[in-house]
């Protein structure tokens, strides 16, 4: 299993990220790498991400910005 990060502007459009992350193996290694770097990648453009695990979607579109849900 493989566990992925989109990233995407407030439109939706996919973006490059800041940083390039791995493929994960389980969705805590994604959710604890995106809990490190969200700052990161917020200021490289990416405000908002969307987890999917085998090419599915999980969850999503997950706002980078702290005061919003």
């Amino acid at each position: 299993m493989a566990w992925t990060w989109r990233f995407e502007n407030s439109e939706g459009s996919e973006v490059q990220p800041a940083l390039q992350p791995e493929e994960f193996t389980t969705q805590g290694d994604a959710e604890s790498w995106i809990g490190e770097f969200w700052k990161d990648l917020l200021e490289g453009g990416a405000e908002q991400v969307v987890l999917s695990e085998d090419g599915a979607k999980v969850y999503g579109p997950m706002s980078l910005r702290a005061n919003e849900s």
